[in-house]
């Protein structure tokens, strides 16, 4: 007898060893139908898995992430499969599962063209209607080897090679195609039916530059029709927003070649910078935090303390000065010890909170560099507050508050909280472990917050939230931290005089905002479509003159208008107003004013605002008034 426990409590009970798939069928014909696979005591198997003992057991369909998972992981398989039908020559390599979708490497004597992606995606849609079992086998290693270089298939024989000799491997079969995996994987081709093929780019065997180079071939898969056009639509809309793309177009910012990973930003760019900072800036200010700048280079010794010379060393930006070894900082924190070791700190004192626009320095490779997203050189809007223990989830609450306040005026209301608790190796008392996560997730009750737990997650002396933040197409950015960390403080003998008069350690808590302002701003600009709203955009208005006769009048509207601390351009070039108008509007600026005779007779301007939305003729005065409005409502 073997009894299956359902995600439900229920219990089911068979005479005999029973599989996924017969437990499906046994509870109805529509999850049978729909049964992608199992997981049988949190493995994750082949609904063709035999139950041979008492178990916990769900069924796993396209609606949940994992059923998700074994639809992009078996797509793979078929992409190797029409790549093999179509040209039989081609070698496969491996295929992972990647974010929205898998690739998988072939190597092939010429380059893989448009025309072939299209011909072999058709291939595949031809083998997913078949609908062709997939069906798993095991072989000794050895024989495995032998198996696969009889079909010329010598990646495949040479992956198989690293494994342990006296290990098994599993195959799975299709049709008449087979490949090395560990599996799982749909039941059936005929699961597979929501796919497309993205892009072709080159990839060195086992990631090794000295090794070929074979080609990649990327792809999405999905659960349903209507899943799959919003990704593509989603990617449509993202390569419209590409931060790098509206950058060039809005005269923001360039990367050039003499300083790879940094940004030049241009004086429009750097007006966004500003305005981003002394946001920022405003905001420590209003919630107690005291502004330190702490020195871009320290010295190693203080690197090896800290434990970021042994874990970290490879990104680091090393230097040497009289016999010195120095590094450029990839963090602030050891710093702000540092500030905070100078005089001694009372209880009295606690919670200290210190911020710092601080430059950091990794040396990220080359192939992972991405625009202003992902660079070398980025200022953090990087905050340290030190604290007892019990002042935690005090602290938890005012920053969750603060955070919501700070998005939420950037344009952003969608949130998503995640608590990373206690990895498996960590170090720290059981019970100081409890207070923490207890104190992070009491902290996201009190402030009103529905939250994951993501156990193990966690850094090795403490747990953290992530504060993600979701965008105008559905993307997610994580920014936002607040991590409670009893370690550094230990490393680099921190510490307060408590209420009995002895020394205490402080709790240090690590806590970003926006997190890398050059990453953030690349998000607000792909938020924005680059039409970013009135109180962040680097010019907030055109006045355009219609003939030469206005010119003056133009002037005086600029002068009046800059006088009360709006950023203003003008145009009084001898050209048609209605290309000077299509110019500035593609520059997204928030209002263009217009005038013409009539306007300067009356003292008005013409107004119109972004999207070409016409407000009509208005006062000056009234103008100002309503420009001022839309930047003190963050509009």
């Amino acid at each position: 007898m073997v009894q299956i426990t359902l995600p439900d409590g229920s219990l089911r009970e068979y005479p005999s060893p029973v599989t996924v798939a017969e437990v499906a069928a046994s509870i109805g014909a529509g999850l049978a139908k729909a049964a992608l696979g199992g997981k049988v005591d949190g493995q994750l198997v082949d609904t063709s898995f035999t139950l041979t003992q008492n178990a916990k057991l769900s069924i796993i369909t396209a609606k949940e992430a994992d059923g998700l998972e074994l639809i992009r992981h078996s797509t793979a398989h078929l992409l190797a499969y029409a790549v093999k039908s179509l040209f039989p020559q081609a070698q496969v390599t491996i295929g992972p599962v990647i974010e929205n979708g898998f690739y998988y490497d072939f190597s092939f004597e010429r380059p893989f063209t448009p025309d072939d992606l299209t011909a072999i995606e058709k291939r595949m849609s031809e083998l997913a209607n078949k609908d062709e079992q997939v069906v798993r086998r095991v072989l000794p290693r050895d024989e495995a080897v032998a198996y696969f270089k009889s079909l010329g298939e010598h990646y495949k024989a040479e992956i198989i090679q690293s494994i342990p000799a006296n290990e098994d491997v599993s195959l799975y079969r299709e049709g008449e195609f087979e490949d090395l995996c560990r599996g799982p994987h749909v039941p059936s081709t005929g699961k597979l039916k929501h796919f497309k093929l993205m892009k072709v780019a080159g990839a060195y065997w086992r990631g090794d530059s000295k090794n070929e180079m074979l080609q990649r071939i990327y792809g999405t898969a999905w659960a349903s029709k209507e899943d799959l056009q919003l990704y593509l639509t989603q990617l449509e809309e993202a390569e419209k927003r590409d931060h790098r793309k509206l950058g060039r177009e809005l005269d923001l910012f360039h990367i050039d070649e003499h300083s790879p990973g940094t940004v030049f930003w241009h004086p429009k760019g750097w007006t966004l910078w500003q305005e981003v900072e002394q946001y920022m800036r405003q905001v420590y200010r209003q919630n107690g935090y005291q502004e330190v700048k702490a020195p871009q280079i320290l010295d190693q010794g203080l690197w090896e303390k800290t434990g970021h010379w042994d874990k970290y060393r490879e990104n680091m930006f090393v230097t040497e000065s009289e016999k010195r070894d120095f590094a450029l900082k990839p963090m602030n924190c050891p710093g702000h010890i540092i500030i905070y070791n100078q005089g001694i700190k009372s209880y009295r004192d606690l919670p200290l909170r210190l911020g710092e626009f601080g430059q950091c320095h990794r040396n990220e490779p080359s192939g992972g560099l991405h625009g202003i997203m992902r660079v070398r050189a980025f200022t953090q809007d990087d905050g340290h507050i030190f604290c007892t223990e019990e002042q935690i989830q005090s602290e938890v609450i005012a920053f969750t508050t603060l955070l919501q306040k700070v998005y939420k005026d950037f344009g952003f209301n969608d949130i998503i909280y995640k608590l990373s608790t206690r990895p498996e190796k960590r170090i720290g008392t059981e019970e100081s472990w409890d207070r923490a996560e207890n104190a992070l997730a009491e902290g996201l009750k009190a402030s009103g917050c529905q939250f994951e737990y993501l156990p193990g997650e966690g850094a090795f002396y403490g747990p953290k939230i992530e504060y993600t933040l979701k965008d105008a197409i559905g993307r997610e950015w994580q920014c936002g931290t607040i991590q409670v960390d009893p370690n550094m403080p230990e490393r680099l003998d921190a510490a307060y005089v408590g209420e009995d008069g002895a020394r205490h350690r402080p709790i240090m808590l690590h806590r970003a905002i926006v997190g890398s302002l050059e990453r953030f701003i690349g998000i607000l600009i792909e938020q924005h479509a680059g039409a970013l709203p009135v109180w962040l955009a680097p010019l907030q208005v055109a006045v355009l003159n219609i003939t030469d006769a206005q010119a003056e009048y133009a002037l005086s509207v600029v002068k009046k208008l800059k006088n009360q601390g709006f950023r203003v351009v003008y145009d009084l070039r001898n050209e048609k107003i209605t290309y000077k108008i299509r110019e500035h509007s593609m520059q997204k600026l928030p209002y263009i004013l217009v005038m013409g005779d009539k306007e300067m007779a009356a003292g008005t301007v013409a107004v119109r605002a972004r999207g070409n939305t016409d407000l009509g003729v208005m006062t000056l005065e009234a103008f100002s008034q309503k420009l001022a409005s839309d930047i003190d409502s963050k509009h």
